[in-house]
């Protein structure tokens, strides 16, 4: 296992785990909609970073990537649901 995949797994979590944070606080503050369907979004998108982090690096003998794509399909719906039926006026 060498440092710099996990490095870069690590980082693309942290970073999708920040903007759901940030988004999810904001959508508190503001009570926007579409904050909150675009913070659902990249929470899921954390899960799936965690998910990579645990297929690639710890448990390296099963493969989780069907997993990983139904959680990202998720994901998309869910921002996609937003867009378009979710009106904000």
């Amino acid at each position: 296992m060498t440092l710099f995949p996990t490095l870069v797994y690590s980082l693309c979590f942290a970073t999708s785990a920040l903007c759901a944070f940030l988004l999810g606080r904001s959508y508190f503050r503001t009570r926007s909609r579409m904050l909150f369907w675009s913070a659902c979004c990249f929470m899921l998108l954390a899960v799936v970073n965690g998910v990579v982090i645990l297929d690639m690096l710890v448990y390296t003998e099963s493969n989780f990537r069907p997993v990983r794509l139904w959680i990202t399909l998720i994901a998309v719906a869910v921002l996609l649901f937003g867009f378009i039926w979710d009106e904000d006026a």
